[in-house]
């Protein structure tokens, strides 16, 4: 059994000061609880009941979402407004952590007792934050779901299902040559888990019904458009069908391939992943999957709150996606 001189000779301090900085009955340095706290989880301590700090709520829940190159801010503004409604619906305030600082910012929040719970966002599917976020008493809940979530609880939407819908409603229309023009090339090579699963969906769907195919991550804006429409047409003179799952990308896209003379719907059809306000807003209002971003920020918060209260929450909850049809997608042309 790990004793309270044993904490004491791990953090370099005397075992008044571990009893100190546990129960909080007297000040203690930051720097010197922070030690203390560290050889507690690593030596897996467990303190009597009085030396326990009395249990008490901040009534703040951290939400961690590093704003990253390759991350589309409007998106990640709307999670955060939908888990800021949900939590001030009971009675919660947020602490927003943005730095890319990874686990250290939801360590500083858990020692300093600044949060109840976490809510994480852009979830990799090997994320470096899921063994501290297993390790803590803190809960925890993800809008993602990373390759291994065992432990942890997660909830989002369905990407994977999400791209063989697109495929096969483009299949129903009669398109046989199908491409998708992915995320910045950055979100792939940091393995962000939403994406990833997009592509699988994506390619598992092309291939069941024998589609000729093409992945292209890309980046944002016209020169990024212009380029990935001259490449999908060089590489695939027979396409006719798109996947967009880059929301910024959809006015240039649907320009860049008009100036190369294809018409959307007319010679091209188009259909993206993304919050429906921006398919429906787009020059042509595109067919879409609807990214339910106020619904997902929104689960989260209430499995948080069921967490607290500790009552059993799902480990892991997708949401299906639905397809909306609109003006960029049509019956194909024939030959």
């Amino acid at each position: 059994m790990v004793k309270i001189t044993d904490v004491a000779r791990r953090a370099g301090v005397s075992p008044s000061t571990v009893s100190y900085a546990l129960s909080g009955k007297r000040p203690i340095s930051d720097a010197t609880r922070r030690r203390v706290q560290a050889a507690v989880r690593e030596l897996g301590y467990r303190p009597h009941a009085g030396a326990r700090p009395p249990a008490r709520r901040s009534r703040v829940l951290a939400l961690a979402v590093p704003v990253r190159s390759g991350v589309h801010v409007p998106v990640v503004t709307q999670f955060a407004v939908a888990v800021v409604t949900a939590a001030r619906a009971h009675d919660h305030d947020v602490l927003l952590l943005t730095q890319g600082e990874g686990e250290e910012g939801i360590r500083r929040v858990a020692d300093a007792g600044l949060a109840d719970a976490v809510v994480a966002m852009d979830v990799q599917l090997q994320d470096p934050r899921l063994p501290l976020l297993r390790s803590l008493s803190l809960p925890s809940v993800l809008i993602g779901v990373p390759a291994e979530p065992d432990g942890l609880t997660c909830v989002d939407l369905d990407f994977r299902a999400a791209g063989e819908l697109c495929v096969d409603h483009l299949v129903r229309l009669g398109h046989r040559a199908v491409a998708l023009v992915g995320s910045p090339p950055e979100v792939y090579v940091r393995r962000t888990a939403f994406a990833r699963r997009l592509v699988e969906g994506f390619t598992a769907a092309a291939d069941r019904h024998r589609l000729a195919s093409a992945v292209h991550p890309c980046g944002t804006g016209r020169d990024a458009a212009r380029a990935v429409a001259e490449r999908l047409l060089r590489e695939q003179p027979a396409l006719t069908g798109v996947v967009v799952h880059n929301e910024p990308l959809l006015d240039p896209l649907i320009d860049a391939f008009e100036r190369l003379g294809l018409r959307v719907p007319g010679d091209l059809s188009l259909v993206a992943v993304c919050p429906a306000p921006v398919a429906a807003s787009a020059r042509v209002p595109v067919t879409s999957v609807a990214v339910p971003s106020a619904e997902l920020g929104t689960r989260a918060v209430h499995l948080l709150v069921r967490k607290l209260s500790g009552a059993p929450v799902p480990h892991s909850t997708l949401l299906s996606p639905r397809l909306t049809e609109r003006a960029s997608t049509a019956v194909r042309a024939p030959a």
